[in-house]
């Protein structure tokens, strides 16, 4: 497709001229559903204030619900195996606040960075009218994926899973049923950081544990019998292992990603950057938000309560589903 003004080219490499935030925000989807509210369109895109991102992918929402289960049996055995039958009155007290805020707080943004937009690109936005109103100067070449028909912005790669450009993406993890990339990347972060947190405290709490039924020789240790509790609290421990291992070394990597402005499919292709790299701290600001605050910390930050009312009023007054 060509005009007087400027050549577009079908190509999966991105060097685009178009800057991130140049272009829309997501309209329709193959593998995800979007809901808007009833007046949206596929090129223009919902309004950002009144949509919902979700992927349907199946081994995505079974590895999204894999990880709840887990976490919630940790909560399980952490409160009912090993705090509550405590005759001290402080330890479960204080290690039960500390667990369940933490286990909240991981779930809380394991939910948003499962629901939040990753920065797609509009789908099919390559049309003539939409290449005419960027007025670009007459030789100026922008790129379109031939996979999803749209522009492809600078550093946006295809995912073959949500089937859409997405802008900034370092990689589509199934445990969060979602691409990590430039508008979710950092409660993608704060979920690896407090399921970490939690597993290591379910280990030392597991471990100060078994050290007390031993002396004690499991009598009035817990609520349940010995075997059942030696069989959960094994689990438990194989399965914090695990997950702070892996939590933990995918948390350093994102930060490195984002103290050096570098995706993990940009270092694995071993792109040249074309953009000016923000470094450490700029690149923890752009990421995160604002100077080093707390706040980075909370992953309610920034949530609005009254558009989810306004997206069940939406579903209740014929919420259209782009599909």
């Amino acid at each position: 497709m060509q005009s007087s003004g400027h050549r577009l080219r079908d190509i999966e490499q991105h060097h685009p001229l178009l800057s991130a935030g140049g272009d829309v925000e997501a309209g329709s989807l193959d593998a995800g559903v979007m809901v808007g509210g009833p007046h949206h369109n596929n090129h223009a895109g919902p309004n950002p204030h009144h949509t919902l991102w979700f992927i349907q992918d199946g081994c995505g929402m079974v590895c999204a619900g894999i990880t709840w289960f887990l976490v919630l049996y940790a909560a399980f055995v952490v409160n009912f195996v090993m705090l509550l039958p405590a005759k001290n009155s402080w330890y479960p007290l204080l290690n039960g606040a500390v667990f369940n805020s933490l286990a909240v707080l991981a779930l809380a943004s394991h939910m948003r960075t499962m629901l939040t937009d990753p920065g797609a690109v509009p789908k099919g936005n390559a049309t003539k009218e939409y290449m005419d109103s960027l007025q670009l100067k007459p030789g100026e070449v922008i790129y379109k994926c031939p996979k999803c028909c749209s522009i492809k912005p600078e550093r946006a790669h295809h995912c073959s899973i949500c089937k859409r450009c997405i802008r900034k993406m370092d990689h589509h993890c199934p445990w969060v049923n979602n691409c990590v990339g430039e508008k979710n990347q950092r409660f993608f972060v704060l979920f690896t950081m407090y399921i970490a947190l939690i597993s290591a405290h379910a280990l030392g709490l597991s471990g100060m544990h078994f050290f007390t039924c031993v002396k004690v020789q499991w009598n009035e240790c817990s609520d349940f019998s010995p075997g059942v509790s030696v069989l959960l609290l094994i689990f438990l421990c194989l399965e914090a292992v695990l997950f702070l291992t892996f939590t933990a070394v995918m948390f350093g990597t994102q930060l490195h990603s984002i103290c050096n402005d570098e995706t993990e499919i940009e270092r694995l292709k071993n792109e040249k950057p074309t953009w000016e790299r923000r470094v450490r701290w700029d690149g923890m600001r752009s990421v995160f938000g604002g100077p080093p605050s707390l706040l980075w910390c909370n992953p309610f930050n920034g949530l609005r309560f009254h558009r989810l009312l306004l997206l069940s009023r939406g579903r209740r007054s014929g919420a259209q589903f782009a599909v």
